[in-house]
């Protein structure tokens, strides 16, 4: 299915010059990402006018992979989209991002082959040509070099600590809500390990920082604050949403289309039941991770990292890449069990590129870059914006209580009186006591 998407998406931009639903509805702004970004890494006023929340190493990155000459500087303070006027010029960023995204479908292959060749083919691949992914490609958008450092650090293809470390730090220094990975390892007793991470987001923004010569953390800290405090929301920002914030907001807004269209009665269970069912999953993540203090060996380090990045991204609206980062971690698990397979079949679902329409919208004429035309676009109400969000949030609840689960099992099993909670950390006071193997607890 995800394939016959892909198929038709393909077909549909032959025929139209442009993606169909639910492909971001601004043909022109094709690769919009990459090469606004890459603008206002030789624009000095990338954290002033430009106000943005990414890191130093994003415009590093940019500003490596690419043509000088293609990016004059403009007094273009109200223009952020700035950029898009040189992907005719900068030949670079083409090779660049759409060479990361092959790496990642070979990363994608190779990581999953590993875990279980039996079920590599199809999930690599579902991952690989997903919505969230293409839609990645289609703006070349930096999450697909934050999945690609995500991947290595998390993944089972690096086998060196050091260079995990140094993955994590990258990822997170594309997109900080990687954080929410790196610190849970703490509840498996990885102290080295999280700290080892730590050091490399902090090695890495300080060289990042040195290079480029701007985005202080103060600078950081004060344009992501207005972004979160000042977001407002308009009916085009549930077109790929990861959480429901959009959808809740134009609820709670008496002035919006959405209640006409859906009805106050709707509209009132929508305002009640999604941010019920919101805090609802977040505190099973919660209680999924004192279980996992409880009993560190009963979880598996890929259950950890998907709980701590889904906790990040359900709570706050990071865009509808995002979810990548958690089917990766959805994609370990083995088929079996209820949750588990409901999960993934979800994850599937979720990765088709393509969705249900349930109204029609009107005509628009809209410019195409690629190709470049004048096209009279159609477009519909779908149902994929309104769905999309709780179906993820019921992917993250049923594995939070597949975990609460396995550790009230572990705990049924092994007991409290004969267990060595902390057998697996790292001996804190060398040669007070004998290392006994987990074999021999029981003749001694």
């Amino acid at each position: 299915m995800v394939f016959t998407g892909l198929v038709h998406a393909i077909w549909h931009w032959w025929k139209f010059d442009y993606l169909p639903q639910p492909f971001f509805y601004g043909p022109i702004d094709v690769w919009g990402d990459w090469f606004n970004v890459v603008y206002w890494s030789y624009d000095f006023g990338t954290y002033d006018a430009y106000r943005t929340v990414y890191p130093p190493l994003s415009f590093v990155i940019t500003n490596i992979f690419s043509l000088r000459h293609c990016y004059p500087i403009y007094a273009v303070a109200g223009n952020p989209s700035v950029g898009i006027f040189a992907r005719n010029c900068d030949w670079i960023g083409y090779f660049a991002f759409n060479g990361v995204y092959i790496i990642c479908i070979i990363l994608l292959a190779k990581t999953y082959f590993r875990d279980n060749p039996a079920t590599s083919i199809a999930r690599s691949y579902a991952l690989a040509a997903s919505f969230p992914m293409l839609q990645a490609m289609e703006h070349a958008n930096l999450i697909v070099w934050t999945f690609l450092g995500f991947m290595l650090a998390f993944g089972n293809v690096v086998r060196s600590s050091r260079w995990r470390w140094f993955w994590a730090g990258f990822a997170f220094n594309l997109k900080i809500y990687v954080i929410a990975a790196i610190l849970p390892q703490l509840l498996r007793r990885r102290w080295l390990w999280v700290e080892g991470a730590l050091i490399s987001c902090v090695v890495i923004y300080i060289a990042s920082y040195v290079y480029l010569g701007r985005g202080t953390p103060m600078e950081l800290y004060a344009n992501i604050t207005d972004f979160a405090n000042g977001a407002t929301y308009s009916f085009l920002d549930i077109w790929f949403p990861s959480t429901n914030a959009a959808l809740i907001s134009l609820a709670n807004n008496w002035q919006s289309e959405l209640s006409g269209l859906i009805g106050s009665q709707n509209n009132e269970r929508i305002l009640f039941w999604l941010p019920l069912f919101q805090h609802v999953t977040q505190a099973a993540i919660i209680l999924a991770a004192v279980g996992v203090w409880l009993r560190p060996e009963a979880v598996t380090r890929h259950r950890l990292t998907f709980l701590g990045i889904s906790l990040a991204l359900i709570t706050a609206e990071a865009g509808g890449y995002t979810v990548i980062l958690i089917f990766f971690c959805v994609f370990f698990e083995p088929w079996k069990g209820f949750a588990r397979k409901y999960a993934i079949v979800m994850t599937y679902i979720l990765c088709l590129p393509w969705d249900i329409p349930i109204d029609r919208a009107p005509e628009y004429i809209a410019d195409t870059w690629f190709p470049a035309n004048t096209v009279i676009m159609q477009f519909y109400i779908m149902i994929g914006p309104f769905i999309r969000p709780t179906l993820l949030l019921t992917i993250v609840l049923a594995l939070s209580l597949l975990t609460i689960s396995e550790v009230w099992t572990d705990i049924r099993a092994q007991g409290w009186r004969t267990r060595f909670r902390f057998r697996h950390d790292l001996p804190l006071l060398n040669g007070v006591g004998a290392i006994v193997a987990p074999n021999m607890v029981g003749r001694q």
